[in-house]
């Protein structure tokens, strides 16, 4: 991209849906022929929180004001009236922000677990608000006690950048019977990264919120090169990038990032304004199931649970990787023994090619598999759980001098099958990035972009499908405006798209969002 121009400038560091704004879709006639100074609030195809009947209680988390690095701090007090065991738990962000401002990243922390992550839309002269929405029910050990409360959205306001990030952060629990599935602990690591279980877990997940951001190049990771290609984000090897976990220096989980683009990325802020990419208000964690190493973490020691990505070059920053911990304990034995019995690691292929010429190319080849094994002697019985990951990466990106066209078309596969006794689930994740950026005469700029977040998981017994889902989140823009002049100088028209699929056993959810000029002009149900 041309990052001179236009660079997104992030700082610090389930399902989702940010509410809709506003009026419904416009009519032709209403669309103006390119961006004013105001647009519809930013929304996604995504659906809602689906949120039980009965009695609810709402507790606000944080409320504050961010115009610099300082965090907001303060308590968080269980709700009294709707008693320590809740059917679900959801949070909700309201914010609000007008002038000029980045995208910024933020999270918030509850008892130092990290429960959300997000990133903030660009704002309008005039102002826009937005929300979001997230099922926090796994975090439910967390929030039965009084505990210390920090949030952050890092920002910069000055003469230029105006624009003061007003949030609300809200839990609303539905008091009724838990369905079981949330965790018994939740356990974040100390300071030297070491954490102790309980001795009789017998489920342990790791999730990872990884975010490659700061406003320097691991913000673009997807479009780095190696060292001898001329081009203005560099990283020794290339784009590759993989998420690994271990537990006392020991490889127990490898994953792929998902290629986050916030909401000023591909240097064209005018993709995002209305419609944001998959994932940006939401950041999903990665999920880790380390169960096999239970037999060595139930000893009662401090074992170190550490967390590294693959490609980042040496002493560079840009990663953040905040660790929970989530475990089920066996309430019928007082210990759980068990050993490790399968590690075995592929080798890790990664090769970035440069191809020079009047359109430089570099050709990018990534994969590594996993697969891990260990049991557990349960008051139910001896366990077995084995999880096996396989990750491949390709991607072919072009550009030419000065990078006035850049261009990125890339794929990401995540495959994970994990099979405890007869019981086995197996998600293929695919994510998919085609764009190109073109500067043009005139200072012209069009960015053309497709994203994908696509992922299917079947759930069996034996032979026998018991449950099965589809996810296809797929985001389309087409965006140009004139670089290099005052804001209202540029002349910006653009057309996004998001159509947001998931069906399965559970039943069906299809959405579309069409955004002309800022203005809604689609809103489709299908299912």
């Amino acid at each position: 991209m041309k990052r001179r121009i236009v660079m997104s400038m992030l700082a610090g560091a389930s399902l989702l849906a940010s509410t809709l704004l506003g009026a419904g879709p416009a009519r032709a006639a209403d669309v103006p022929a390119e961006f004013g100074t105001d647009w519809h609030d930013p929304v996604t195809a995504a659906p809602p929180v689906p949120k039980p009947g009965g009695t609810s209680c709402e507790v606000t988390v944080a409320r504050a004001q961010f115009r610099d690095f300082t965090p907001y701090r303060g308590t968080y007090t269980p709700p009294s009236r709707c008693g320590d065991r809740w059917s679900k738990v959801v949070l909700r962000l309201d914010g609000k922000v007008k002038g000029r401002q980045y995208d910024r990243l933020g999270y918030l922390h509850v008892g130092g677990v990290e429960i959300f992550r997000t990133s903030t839309p660009q704002p309008s002269p005039d102002g826009i608000e937005w929300s979001v929405e997230k099922d926090v029910t796994r975090y439910s050990d967390t929030f039965r006690s009084d505990q210390d409360v920090e949030m952050l959205i890092g920002n910069v306001v000055d003469d230029t950048y105006t624009g003061v990030l007003d949030v609300k952060v809200t839990l609303t629990f539905y008091r009724g019977h838990p369905d079981g599935t949330s965790p018994d602990r939740v356990l974040t690591p100390d300071g030297d990264s070491t954490l102790t279980t309980p001795r009789n877990s017998e489920r342990i997940l790791a999730e990872v919120y990884a975010t490659g951001s700061g406003g320097g190049c691991e913000e673009y990771w997807y479009l780095s090169v190696p060292d001898p290609a001329p081009y203005s984000c560099k990283a020794g090897q290339g784009p590759y990038r993989e998420v690994q976990i271990s537990v006392d220096g020991r490889l127990a989980g490898i994953a792929t990032p998902f290629p986050t683009v916030w909401t000023g990325g591909w240097s064209n802020p005018f993709l995002w304004y209305v419609t944001p990419g998959p994932r940006a208000f939401d950041i999903k964690p990665i999920t880790y199931d380390l169960t096999p190493f239970a037999g060595i973490l139930n000893d009662g020691r401090p074992h170190r649970v550490e967390v590294s990505v693959v490609g980042v070059p040496e002493g560079q920053t840009g990663w953040s990787t905040p660790v929970n911990v989530l475990v089920w304990q066996d309430e019928h034995r007082a210990r759980v023994t068990g050993k490790l019995t399968v590690h075995r690691a592929g080798e890790l292929t990664d090769s970035s090619a440069y191809t020079p010429g009047s359109q430089h190319r570099v050709d990018t080849e990534g994969a590594h598999r996993l697969t891990v094994a260990g049991y557990l002697d349960t008051s139910h019985g001896r366990v077995t759980t084995t999880v096996s990951r396989s990750l491949i990466n390709t991607s072919a990106h072009r550009w030419t001098d000065g990078e006035t066209t850049d261009a990125l078309e890339a794929t990401w596969s995540d495959d994970e099958s994990v099979t405890t006794d007869r019981r086995t689930t197996r998600t293929h994740r695919t994510y998919a990035m085609d764009g190109t950026t073109t500067l043009g005469a005139g200072d012209r700029l069009r960015t053309v972009l497709t994203l994908g977040d696509r992922a299917t998981t079947v759930a069996s017994v034996g032979a026998r499908r018991t449950a099965w889902s589809r996810l296809d989140d797929t985001y389309t823009g087409d965006a140009t405006y004139t670089a290099n002049v005052p804001r209202d100088q540029r002349h910006a028209v653009g057309t996004t798209s998001e159509r947001y699929r998931l069906y399965g056993s559970r039943g069906c959810y299809d959405r579309t969002l069409t955004v002309v000029q800022g203005v809604l002009t689609e809103d489709r149900h299908r299912c």
